[in-house]
């Protein structure tokens, strides 16, 4: 969520040719398969801190996976989309370097903290540059990278956070949507298969602030998805998944984060 800084690498990103990739994937994965209608993430939570005085308390995490619980059962609005998270641990690593800049030391952070397999969500708490709140991989993506798989987030961004306008722990909503297979909202713009979900209208570019009735594909039908998650929205204008998302979710959670071993 966020862009890159000019002049800097930033993470991986999808492609716009990976949403019909992984839609045709997905239908050969989930031959035979029955994805499941609810489930629990087992989620370990990493944070990076620059000396011994910790900037996250553990009431601050579990403040994120009280959201993130909201969030995804439909509390603020939308579908109640089935996906509960648990959280299995708290670690505090001090590493000021990997706290300053967590996407140029990806690799060394995630190699030294990641547990678990493809179903286990490891949250990395860190800090960004002004235009990225967080990024996260991909389940198509777990294969041929296990040990950078997960969702790195801004302390600021937790609810009751620093971050103006993104401080209400939608920021790891958002990033763990990407996690669970959701790609954004005006991903390939007005053209198909958009983000490959039949009930988010098509959006030419990202939302900013907070607009009302904004629509950016006037040839199709319906508003763009402004208030949806995975959208760019401001966190108080963010309230929902939809049912398509919620399904595409179980389908991502049957086809790549079952009987995966671990890292």
């Amino acid at each position: 969520m966020g862009s890159r800084v000019p002049g800097r690498p930033g993470p991986r990103s999808p492609k716009p040719r990976d949403v019909a990739m992984v839609m045709a994937e997905l239908g050969e994965r989930l031959d035979g398969v029955t994805p499941p209608s609810e489930f629990t993430v087992p989620t370990r939570v990493h944070i990076i801190s620059a000396g011994p005085e910790r900037r996250v308390s553990d009431a601050a995490v579990r403040a994120q996976i009280d959201t993130l619980n909201s969030a995804y059962g439909g509390k603020f609005g939308g579908v109640d989309t089935g996906v509960r998270f648990r959280l299995d641990g708290i670690s505090v690593k001090e590493q000021p370097a990997w706290l300053a800049d967590p996407v140029g030391h990806e690799r060394d952070m995630k190699s030294a903290l990641h547990l678990g397999g493809a179903d286990t969500l490891n949250l990395y708490i860190a800090q960004l540059s002004e235009l990225m709140l967080g990024f996260a991989s991909y389940p198509y993506w777990y294969a041929g990278a296990p040990a950078l798989d997960g969702v790195v987030i801004d302390w600021r961004s937790l609810p009751g956070g620093a971050m103006s306008d993104y401080n209400k722990g939608f920021t790891g909503v958002h990033e763990i949507g990407h996690w669970l297979g959701l790609f954004h909202t005006f991903e390939n713009g007005c053209k198909a298969p958009g983000d490959g979900i039949d009930d988010t209208s098509p959006e030419a570019r990202p939302t900013e602030a907070c607009p009302q009735g904004k629509d950016t594909c006037p040839d199709h039908p319906g508003q763009d998805p402004a208030h949806n998650y995975m959208d760019y929205a401001h966190d108080r204008c963010m309230w929902e998944f939809t049912v398509g998302q919620a399904d595409r979710m179980h389908e991502m959670w049957a086809a790549y984060r079952t009987r995966t071993p671990a890292v």
